[in-house]
């Protein structure tokens, strides 16, 4: 025989429709976005790492001074017992758009190109432009652009393997693509360009892939040092530290932890919901448990009866969320990538992950809070629940209210002492939500705060890296000695450290360094939880080497993760000359130092350049966070406050027979929720701060590589509490109308 209580579920559900409308919303649109991220990230990445092989990257390229005759090619090639291929570029400004433009011949062997809309050149006149440099300066097939006096006809968007990032120099902080960009034409449209902005690039494969960087670094330096006796090098890049190839690939870790860190944060404030909810219904069907478990009905069959609902409703979400996550929203996830890289094609995979994170997790989430609160709830006597005595307390006798408060303010404060229990959840449901939208605004003002900071503590307005030691009569330059090493692996992912070896009484880094002692920025003490007396060991990024320095404190640098010892010290530990150097800072320019001998110049605008590009192709993103923070405020205080309006039916449809209007009513109950959410807005901004803060020292540090501070501008709090206000007002006004349908036949109900 069919369970008879199985015809309550049909009632049951439209009884309470907006409350599983509310989570059934919540579950879709959160599985509907962490699963369209995981499976974009995940098959992106698959596409990424199959393009090393599917397009025949290059394990490193070259630049010399001069071209190569072909009888060198071929003695390189035996040698060094690589492949090459000629990779020619020449670079010219498209000025309409204040950008560089790198173009290469049309690849048939290495690097090769991904069309992703429109065709390959043909004619010298006709060019291709990456497809990411090309939205961002607002250029379509079909356009015409003007390079050195040439009117040249766009006719395809590419993507290649080894401008995965758009790095112009190997030197940059950051990648550009809004100034810089790759360019594909035919062999005769580089040609008519002439030699006068071209160089002779060229790149190597090995016959097989190395096992690891270390086995690279030994292949390439081995390499590097046959070219060194035959060819006048400018540039020479192995792959293993191509940031125009890797840096993608490193990026996606960190755009992942960010993610999982949001989607973790919804899956609590969905718990504390779903245990809000189910403890709401028992209360509101005391009455009709009682006289179920009256009649013969068990404790176990109740319990399973009123999980029925809320783990269909959980399923029938994530099947619907991972559908629209799996098509519409994957496509948007993936577009999110595709505006800041240049990304080749890709095809959807499956992915476990997103599976777990969004179907296994809720489901589970689900059965185990609602099994826990109903088995708690339901150990009350058949006789308890009829009488509506849910509580194991016995009742309490209202403390009286002086009388000279007016009556309204009384009645009021009343309803606030009477639903205190109510008031809390909300609040703590505000304080969730809270934590959503500061997580959504936070981050545009804080890159901007970010930005800030690192001009101020810039070292030098200009820091030139060298090639090779040379003198300089600039007054005010200074040497400096440079390198990078890594962290330890560990609780942190790897981290490229800048150390400095700073003069003695430097006039650009304002701290006495003690000897046999480093200086921190203040950006690794705060990520790593380093303080002054500690001892950190890094090590040789490529090598089997550790270095163990002694932290004497810290200094404030925020532009990298950055180690400072004395020049003395620094060229001892590193088996340097004595009078070794790296390059210069300095407040001018070096007009007596040639730029062959120069590796790089960093100036302010290539330390803000990482900020820069975070809004480029984080700005989706962030107003993505935006929304969704929006919505879950907006779900989150109508679930809530329907929650205290149908606790108090009763007393408001007495209310009502005193002769009380639906507007005076609202008057007393909506007002005294608007005061609680007001306040609970205002006292939630110290708890989300600590909880954030918590979040990024213990979470998002350990799943990225950098660094940013945890800042949250106070604008961005104003902005929370003007959301959470103008989210109730709506509400209010649904609760307005929920309170105009309550019947007066309700104060006839339960009463003992």
């Amino acid at each position: 025989m069919k369970n008879p209580l199985n015809k309550r579920l049909p009632r049951e559900l439209r009884h309470d429709i907006g409350k599983y409308i509310v989570i059934f919303l919540f579950m879709v649109l959160l599985i509907g976005l962490v699963s369209g991220f995981l499976v974009a990230d995940n098959s992106l990445r698959y596409a990424y790492d199959e393009g090393f092989t599917k397009y025949n990257l290059e394990h490193g390229h070259f630049v010399s001074a001069w071209e190569l005759e072909d009888d060198t090619i071929e003695e390189l090639e035996d040698e060094g017992d690589v492949a090459l291929y000629d990779l020619r570029y020449v670079e010219e400004e498209l000025k309409e758009k204040d950008s560089t433009i790198r173009i290469y011949a049309d690849r048939e062997y290495v690097n090769l190109k991904c069309v992703l809309s429109g065709e390959m050149p043909t004619q010298k006149d006709e060019i291709a432009l990456d497809r990411v440099y090309a939205k961002n300066v607002e250029l379509e097939v079909g356009d015409t652009i003007e390079l050195a006096g040439k009117t040249l006809h766009i006719t395809g968007l590419v993507a290649l393997p080894d401008y995965s990032c758009l790095f112009e120099d190997n030197a940059d902080m950051m990648f550009d693509s809004v100034h810089f960009s790759i360019a594909l034409m035919t062999e005769e449209g580089l040609e008519s360009f002439g030699d006068s902005h071209l160089s002779y690039c060229y790149a190597w494969r090995y016959p097989s892939d190395p096992e690891n960087d270390a086995q690279e670094k030994a292949w390439s330096d081995d390499f590097l040092e046959i070219l060194k006796e035959k060819v006048m090098l400018t540039s020479y890049i192995p792959r293993y530290i191509n940031k125009a190839v890797n840096f993608t690939g490193e990026d996606m870790g960190g755009d992942k932890a960010m993610f999982l860190m949001f989607d973790y944060i919804v899956i609590v404030i969905l718990a504390f919901v779903f245990a809000v909810t189910t403890s709401n219904t028992i209360a509101a069907e005391a009455g009709v448990i009682g006289t179920l478990r009256a009649t013969g009905y068990t404790r176990g069959e109740m319990v399973r009866h009123y999980m029925v609902l809320p783990v269909i409703v959980t399923l029938i979400a994530a099947v619907i969320g991972n559908i629209i996550g799996y098509s519409v929203l994957k496509d948007l996830m993936a577009d999110m990538y595709y505006n800041s890289y240049s990304l080749c094609t890709y095809e959807t995979l499956w992915n476990a992950e997103a599976f777990v994170d969004t179907t296994v997790i809720p489901v589970i989430l689900m059965f185990v809070i609602n099994l826990a609160v109903l088995e708690h709830k339901l150990k009350l006597s058949p006789l308890r629940f009829l009488r509506h005595d849910l509580s194991k307390r016995g009742k309490k006798k209202a403390f009286r209210l002086n009388t000279k408060i007016p009556f309204l303010h009384r009645f009021r404060l009343r309803i606030l002492f009477q639903n205190m229990h109510n008031y809390v959840t909300l609040f703590v449901g505000i304080v969730f939500a809270s934590i959503i939208v500061v997580f959504s605004l936070m981050f545009g003002p804080l890159l901007d705060d970010y930005m800030e900071l690192v001009k101020e503590s810039e070292l030098a307005k200009y820091q030139y890296i060298l090639k090779v030691p040379v003198e300089t009569e600039t007054d005010g330059a200074e040497t400096y000695c440079v390198t990078s090493l890594n962290t330890l692996p560990g609780k942190y992912m790897e981290d490229d450290i800048m150390v400095y070896g700073i003069k003695e009484d430097s006039a650009y880094v304002l701290a006495e360094i003690p000897e046999g002692k480093v200086l921190l920025s203040n950006g690794y003490m705060d990520k790593f939880g380093v303080a002054e007396g500690d001892i950190v060991t890094l090590k040789d990024p490529y090598g089997d080497d550790t270095y163990d320095f002694e932290v004497a404190g810290s200094y404030t640098y925020d532009a990298a993760l950055a180690m400072f010892l004395n020049q003395k010290e620094f060229n001892e530990r590193f088996d340097k000359e004595e009078d070794y150097f790296s390059g210069y800072l300095t407040d001018q320019k070096l007009e007596d130092v040639e730029d062959d001998f120069v590796s790089a110049i960093i100036t302010e605008e290539d330390l803000t350049k990482l900020s820069t590009q975070l809004k480029v192709s984080m700005g989706d993103f962030f107003v993505l966070f935006e929304y969704f923070g929006m919505i879950m405020f907006l779900l989150l205080m109508y679930l809530l406050s329907k929650q205290i309006i149908e606790k108090n039916s009763q007393s408001i449809s007495m209310v009502k027979i005193l002769g009380f209007t639906n507007g005076e009513i609202g008057g007393l109950y909506i007002v005294a929720t608007s005061i609680v959410v007001v306040l609970s807005l205002l006292l939630s901004i110290p708890i989300v701060d600590a909880i954030l803060r918590w979040a990024f020292k213990s979470y998002l540090y350990t799943e990225m590589t950098g660094y940013i501070p945890y800042i949250i501008s106070n604008t961005v709090y104003v902005k929370m509490v003007v959301i959470g206000i103008a989210c109730y007002a709506v509400v209010a006004a649904l609760q307005m109308f929920k309170i105009s349908r309550i019947p007066k036949s309700d104060a006839l109900k339960n009463v003992e």
